[in-house]
């Protein structure tokens, strides 16, 4: 959880991390199933990979697909359990 991802929830805009195969079509219909809520819009980035050295061993990070995904109106996720 980043700044930027808290203050996407509160405009009911939530950010996860998939799997790097996952298109935008399989991941809405992931998550109206897992939530049971309806997704207006999914947007979806990919980071550039980084060079990592450890050692005199030169290799990259491994790859991760980010995904922004924007509910309607009504709708939410509870990400935080309140005790």
């Amino acid at each position: 959880m980043t700044s930027k991802s808290t203050k996407l929830i509160e405009e009911n805009c939530y950010s996860f991390a998939v799997d790097i195969k996952a298109n935008k079509l399989i991941i809405k219909q992931a998550i109206e199933y897992l939530f049971e809520v309806s997704v207006i819009s999914v947007n979806i980035i990919n980071p550039p990979k980084k060079k990592r050295r450890i050692g005199k061993f030169i290799g990259n990070r491994s790859q991760y697909k980010k995904a922004y995904i924007r509910l309607a109106k009504g709708s939410s996720i509870k990400l935080f359990v309140t005790i």
